[in-house]
Formats: C-alpha cells, sequence, structure tokens
C-alpha cells in the first residue's frame, strides 16, 4: 500500500509538471488530480496484482497525455487484436477498427474461434488488458468512465489501431 501510494504521488507530480507547460495547465490539473483520485481509490479496493495494474495507467497518463505512445503499444499483434476489438465493443474508437483487426487476426492465421481461445494474448485483450512493450499491462477498464479515463483509452485504443495497420501494410 505505502508503494502504491508512492508511486500514486509520483505520477501526480510527474502529470503535474507536464501539464503545467500547457496553455489549459489549470484545466489538466484538475483532471489529473480528479483520475488520481479515482485509481488511487480503486488501488485501495483491490488486490496487490490490480494494483500494479492501475499504478501503470497512472503513471502512463502524464505520457499518454503528453503524445507519448510508446508506454501503450502492444507487446504482440494477439494482444493488439483483442485489445481492438475491446475498444470497438465499448465505443471507444470505430473508425475501421473492426476491419484493421480481422486484417491482423487473419495475418496471425487465427481465424477460428479454438484458435482464438488457445491465445492468452488476444483473450486478455478482449478483456480490456493492454500487455505493453515494456512487459507491464494497462486495464482500460479501471480507467472508469471520467473524461480524462475516456481521453486515456481513446488515445491507448489509437495507438494499438495504428500499430494494427502498419502490422498489416
Amino acid at each position: 500500500m505505502k508503494h502504491t501510494t508512492q508511486r500514486l504521488l509520483l505520477a501526480i507530480s510527474l502529470s503535474s509538471a507536464l501539464v503545467a507547460a500547457s496553455a489549459s495547465a489549470a484545466s489538466w490539473q484538475e483532471q489529473l488530480n480528479s483520475a488520481a483520485t479515482q485509481l488511487s481509490q480503486q488501488n485501495s479496493n483491490t488486490t496487490n496484482a490490480s494494483n500494479s495494474q492501475s499504478g501503470l495507467s497512472l503513471s502512463s497518463l502524464g505520457g499518454l497525455l503528453n503524445g507519448g505512445s510508446q508506454n501503450v503499444s502492444a507487446n504482440t499483434m494477439s494482444n493488439a487484436a483483442g485489445v481492438m476489438e475491446y475498444c470497438f465493443k465499448n465505443n471507444v474508437i470505430d473508425n475501421n477498427v473492426a476491419s484493421v483487426k480481422n486484417s491482423v487476426l487473419s495475418k496471425l492465421g487465427l481465424t477460428t474461434p479454438e484458435e482464438k481461445k488457445q491465445q492468452t494474448d488476444y483473450q486478455q485483450g478482449l478483456m480490456g488488458l493492454l500487455n505493453t512493450s515494456n512487459g507491464q499491462q494497462l486495464n482500460l477498464k479501471a480507467l472508469g468512465d471520467t473524461e480524462i479515463g475516456k481521453k486515456v483509452k481513446t488515445k491507448a485504443c489509437d495507438v494499438v489501431l495504428k500499430q494494427g495497420k502498419n502490422f498489416i501494410s
């Protein structure tokens, strides 16, 4: 719990520093503080494993809002395809995501329901769990439905969609 609190405070201060440089610093700071409060409350109600997922969500927040996409690129294309499906089904993005996801699955040879069930990364993606390229996991569901949570989800979904497009081209 102490480690989670320290991580939360560090993420808030880093996010605040990044946001302070923008013209709408006060608005962003309020949004970040709101997101931090909500994620902190979620941390206190979950297990240690979930805490690290939520902690990654918060620490990635500043980088995402500042345009950093490396924090949320998928470590496998099967996970990216699952995340694209999650994003589509939850109306996060809809710009051609189904077509890209289907093309990625076809290129990976995952066309039958049985093949998809055997791919743990894909199944995790369907649940909104993005396995990042740095070996951590970002839980899109844990971001909630706040304005800032929706922005972060949209950014993550856009990054994974772009990753899928690059894979099939």
